[in-house]
């Protein structure tokens, strides 16, 4: 067994292999990272205490690099240069502690014990960083098999992107990322983690590194900070997916089939709002907003994100870190528009240009808020339609704290659940219950198709009274009209 020294610092990044992305059901189009305390390093046959109280304790599989050499603003192709060995982790969390952490994973992944090191070194010279596996095992059972090949973020480039913000020093640790498997482990279980590097001459390896679960006896204190809590998500993450974590089916999303969603970007808003007066329905429009793109037309269902009034305290609780806002743009499914509640406060911004790219790269049909626009001609260019109050240069903070998304909120001047169906266009936005989308986008069309014709009669010189409204004797005609397009319809149809 080779000693590990007590490295200086320990960065670790939160997602790293498709696998794992795929299954989290985001992809990040950069690398972020979080520090792990070195006294959180121990040994290679050794114990982890899941704390007294706590359910959600898991473990991660990883690739360690050491660095041998400073590092300081290398180059992506010098950068394995600096790194000495790789060996083996067990990048263990909490996830009872993670959501008040805020992405910090300060408290969640920072207890003493949660990274097992070791137990030996591979130099990184004679292996290619594209080509090494991390396999983890469950008292005995294999849990994750993956290899380098399948990392989102290849090892050099963590290297040197990390040397462009910090010196990276001997012993340092660089935490690669795990692959799908992670799962709970509970007190009694046995984990090994091993890296090898299955091409290579002689398949080098670190050898199993083996750590047993213990349960802890001393409870966190509720007078000194906040308390572990968990909730359907986290135990689903925690243990990899739902199904796992023995909770129900997640429910369905609403979604638009696509000849649904042709009906709707078709039929004008001016139109579809129509349809629903005659059906009782007039508090349907979302007011005061205009679009980032000319000709803009968007149709899709609702994924609500809500803002509550700043103040200093709930944003330094709830403005920071992996917030609601950053949750929600990055939940956002094909086809969603992300609705704003910003209750109609042009003065500041409630997205910009990094979020619109996040949102357009998960394939969110646009962004409807009734606040202002950072970025506001990045967010253009980037190409995702985006109806809102305008541009403001302002940060969230200003006036907004990220409160909850997937709730009911009010945007300007319209309720809007989760599902909702909503449409925009040059006249503005409105909101449609599902239920009723089918029948108003039908309806609306077979309008159109009737106040086109309305249209060529008064521009063939007729009178609009009478016409528009059409009385009973303009209303033959238009019937006898449509009779007669349908038979000549049916008989190309059997020809």
């Amino acid at each position: 067994m080779t000693e590990i020294d007590r490295p200086g610092k320990i960065i670790a990044i939160h997602l790293n292999y498709l696998s794992r992305a795929e299954q989290r059901g985001r992809r990040p189009a950069a690398p972020s990272y979080f520090f792990k305390p070195a006294s959180s390093v121990s040994g290679t046959d050794g114990t982890v205490e899941r704390p007294a109280g706590t359910e959600l304790l898991a473990f991660e599989g990883e690739i360690a690099l050491i660095i041998g050499t400073p590092a300081r603003r290398v180059s992506a192709a010098d950068a394995w240069s600096h790194v000495a060995s790789v060996t083996a982790s067990n990048d263990l969390g909490l996830y009872d502690l993670r959501a008040n952490d805020k992405g910090s994973n300060v408290r969640s992944k920072g207890g003493d014990g949660f990274t097992p090191i070791g137990p030996d070194l591979i130099d990184a010279a004679s292996v290619d960083p594209a080509a090494l596996r991390v396999r983890a095992w469950v008292n005995g059972e294999l849990a994750q098999d993956d290899s380098t090949s399948g990392l989102l973020f290849p090892l050099p480039q963590l290297v040197a992107d990390l040397s462009q913000h910090f010196t990276l020093e001997p012993g340092d640790v660089i935490l690669a990322g795990t692959p799908a498997g992670s799962s709970v482990i509970v007190p009694g279980d046995v984990v090994e983690i091993e890296v090898d590097a299955p091409d290579a001459p002689g398949t080098p390896s670190s050898g199993r590194l083996r750590t047993t679960v213990t349960q802890g006896e001393t409870p966190f204190d509720p007078a000194l900070g906040s308390m572990p809590a968990v909730d359907d998500l986290q135990r689903a993450e925690a243990w990899g997916s739902r199904e796992a974590a023995g909770l129900p089916p997640a429910e369905a999303k609403p979604t638009l089939s696509p000849e649904l969603r042709a009906k709707l970007l078709e039929a004008p808003t001016a139109g579809l709002s129509s349809q629903l007066r005659k059906r009782g329905l007039h508090a349907c429009f979302i007011d005061g907003l205009s679009a980032n793109i000319a000709g803009a037309k968007i149709a899709g269902t609702a994924k609500t994100l809500r803002f509550v009034p700043a103040r200093e305290d709930l944003f330094k609780s709830h403005g920071g870190g992996y917030n609601a806002q950053k949750r929600a743009f990055d939940a956002v499914d094909e086809g969603e528009i992300i609705v704003i509640e910003a209750r109609g406060d042009a003065s500041t911004g409630t997205l910009g240009d990094i979020l619109a790219l996040r949102a357009k790269t998960r394939g969110a049909a646009g962004v409807v808020t009734d606040g202002g626009v950072r970025d506001f001609d990045a967010v253009a260019e980037i190409g995702l339609p985006v109806f809102s109050k305008g541009a403001h240069p302002s940060v969230l903070g200003r006036k907004h704290v990220p409160w909850e998304f997937d709730v009911t909120i009010g945007c300007g001047g319209a309720t809007v659940q989760p599902g909702d169906v909503i449409v925009g266009d040059g006249d503005g936005v409105i909101v449609i219950p599902a239920h009723l989308a089918e029948e108003v986008a039908d309806a609306a069309l077979a309008q159109e198709d009737e106040d086109a014709w309305i249209a060529e009669q008064v521009a063939a010189g007729h009178p609009v009274d009478g016409l528009f409204p059409m009385n009973a004797e303009w209303r033959a005609r238009y019937d006898q009209r449509e009779r007669a397009c349908g038979a000549l319809s049916e008989r190309s149809e059997t020809k």
